[in-house]
This record gives structure tokens, C-alpha cells and sequence, in this order.
């Protein structure tokens, strides 16, 4: 388990689709598998498409900006100092809805999410966009279910 202070700035970004990306502050390696911590920064208009954790929860800290959360039939406006718990197995997606970059703090429980973001950004650096089957496919090894990009709000990555 990680017993150290350890600072943003030393933290690589973990990049997929653009600007999007995450820095890693403890991963489920460092905490025993109890949890994973990290900074998500969104450019505008960016996120998630609608997604359901099959064993994990998701909580989300909004530090800059402005985020809207889709959490089952419900929609939220999160401004900084705003936090949402999203229990597993409801799906919801994310996206800066704002005019500038958003950051985000986000605690999954149990940890190893970064595991997901790290094969999706390789998944993601090819010349030309994955195809869905192979997003999909990804997403279910790590216990999450994408729902087709048809589901998601207006204005969320496809």
C-alpha cells in the first residue's frame, strides 16, 4: 500500500480521445484494492457515453467548472465544491457542460479502474477511431457495461 504523499504535478496523464485524461493519484495497487483515486480533467463538451458499473461505485468532486451527471432517469448540474454518489449497477454518463475545461475528483470503490483508462487510451491512439464492438468488448472485461451511443444525452462522446 502506497504510505507516501505524492503530488498531482508528478502524476502522468493518462490520455484517451483528445484532452480528455485522468492522473491516477492512488490506484487499487496502492490502497489494497479498496479504492482508486484520480483527477479527470474534461475539455468542454467532452465525457462519457452511458455507462453501467457492474461491481464498482463512482463518486464524483467537481473542482472546476460545471458537469452534468446523468444518473438513471435523473440529471444533475454539479458546480465546484458539488460531490455525487453513483452506486453501481445504475447507469449514468458524464460530460463538461460548461464553456472551459472541467476537473473532476472521482473515488471508484472497490480500486482498478486506471486499468480500464489505461487500455482505452491504447485502444484509442490508433489513426482511426475504434469500432464500438471493440469499446464494448473492452468495457465488459473490466465489469462495465457500455450502452450503445444511441442512449446517450446530446452532446456526450460517442
Amino acid at each position: 500500500m502506497m504510505t507516501r504523499p505524492l503530488h498531482l504535478d508528478d502524476v502522468t496523464p493518462v490520455r484517451w480521445g483528445g484532452q480528455e485524461a485522468a492522473r491516477f493519484l492512488l490506484r487499487g495497487t496502492e490502497t489494497a484494492g479498496r479504492f482508486s483515486l484520480y483527477e479527470v480533467s474534461l475539455p468542454a463538451n467532452e465525457g462519457s457515453i452511458v455507462h453501467t458499473h457492474e461491481h464498482m461505485d463512482e463518486t464524483f468532486f467537481v473542482l472546476e467548472g460545471q458537469i452534468t451527471v446523468r444518473l438513471g432517469d435523473e440529471e444533475f448540474v454539479l458546480r465546484p465544491g458539488t460531490v455525487l454518489f453513483c452506486p453501481r449497477a445504475i447507469p449514468h454518463a458524464f460530460r463538461n457542460s460548461g464553456t472551459t475545461t472541467s476537473k473532476i475528483l472521482c473515488v471508484t470503490t472497490p480500486g482498478g479502474i486506471e486499468d480500464f483508462f489505461e487500455e482505452l487510451s491504447d485502444l484509442m491512439s490508433g489513426a482511426a477511431p475504434p469500432e464500438w464492438p471493440r469499446m464494448r468488448e473492452l468495457a465488459a472485461r473490466h465489469g462495465i457495461i457500455a450502452h450503445p451511443p444511441a442512449t446517450s444525452s446530446p452532446g456526450e462522446r460517442t
